[in-house]
């Protein structure tokens, strides 16, 4: 079943959404940062639904959403006074924390952990499907694993229609990036995954903050993964990746020059509309992320610039890169794995 709620939400529809999810099904719906594929996150054969869809590793954890905070002392405990100056802050949003979980939570939602991966949506359309279903609701991101995330339906309809028992488009998602994930380790945020809300503004609340080791890493096979996105390969499409950064502009510009006659112009560049021109390339070989400084609108865009140029066949993608602070380091962070860390970098 399809329903568009881009304009309005339809009450009887939303009806048999929820009887859907309290029964066991599966469903794609909007949240503001992807779209997520979701299910009860207390029945685990429901929750066993969304790996089978994907194709997900079963030692990758889900996020569970909530429809507000007064729910989440009923699948965590123990939150200290920073974990709740946290969720008073970044909560409802593009925020996920990770608590220490109660045994609610079925083993499959955390991959065994202790912990849980929590996040309240601001997207009104998930916070009604969670709220009138009554349940938890477990939710990655509406892809097949390792594939981009979906911002859009149309990007990703034809790869999971079938696989899911409702489609709710609620039209193009407003930030285009996962959720930042946190976990508070001896009273100091950690950043696990970066995203719309960043390291900086973490800082401004709680006056201390750590990036993780792995963002532009990866973790071994035999390493934990304690919040998705850290292990395996992500965001990709088929066609092989390239990404390109360089500090000075003009280094920008030659580089990309350099690597597109490497592959005799057989590419297709994803970069800012400002370079286009200078990169002497048509619509068809160059896909515009937006304006060289806005990086909201790279973020809202990249995901569907990648699902664009894998449909041109080149022989490589080759992607601009942008600076590692503030939202640069969740741009940052998607494109080395969607390039498998075939990356060029010049300070």
């Amino acid at each position: 079943m399809y329903y568009n709620w881009e304009k309005m939400t339809n009450t009887e529809e939303l009806r048999v959404v929820c009887n859907l999810i309290r029964n066991g099904e599966i469903i794609i719906f909007p949240t503001e940062t992807v779209y997520g594929i979701g299910a009860n996150a207390l029945d685990s054969n429901a929750v066993g639904k969304i790996f089978a869809a994907k194709g997900r590793p079963s030692d990758n954890p889900l996020i569970v959403h909530l429809a507000d905070r007064n729910k989440i002392q009923e699948i965590a405990q123990d939150i200290t006074e920073v974990e709740q100056e946290l969720i008073d802050n970044f909560m409802p949003g593009p925020f996920t924390l990770i608590l220490k979980r109660k045994p609610i939570i079925p083993d499959i939602v955390t991959a065994g952990l202790d912990t849980v991966a929590i996040r309240i949506p601001e997207n009104i359309i998930a916070r009604g499907i969670i709220t009138y279903s009554g349940v938890p609701i477990a939710a990655p991101s509406a892809n097949v694993s390792g594939k981009p995330s979906g911002t859009k339906i149309e990007d990703i309809r034809k790869e999971l229609e079938g696989k899911v028992s409702a489609i709710v488009d609620g039209g193009e998602t407003k930030i285009g990036i996962e959720s930042t994930v946190v976990k508070v380790i001896d009273e100091v945020p950690v950043v696990l995954r970066p995203g719309k809300i960043t390291p900086e503004e973490i800082d401004a609340v709680i006056g201390k903050v750590r990036i993780d080791k792995n963002i532009l890493g990866t973790l071994n096979k035999d390493e934990v993964a304690e919040s998705p996105g850290m292990k395996y390969k992500h965001y990709a499409p088929e066609t092989s990746c390239k990404l390109v950064y360089c500090k000075d502009e003009l280094d920008q510009i030659f580089y990309l020059k350099k690597f597109i006659k490497q592959y005799d112009g057989d590419v297709v560049v994803i970069g800012v509309e400002e370079h286009k021109e200078k990169l002497f390339l048509d619509d068809q070989r160059f896909i515009s992320v937006g304006k060289k400084d806005n990086l909201e609108d790279y973020a809202r865009n990249i995901f569907s610039a990648l699902r664009k140029a894998d449909k041109i066949g080149s022989s490589k993608i080759i992607i601009e890169g942008v600076k590692m602070e503030g939202l640069g380091y969740a741009i940052m962070n998607r494109l080395i794995r969607t390039c498998e860390h075939d990356f060029f970098e010049k300070q």
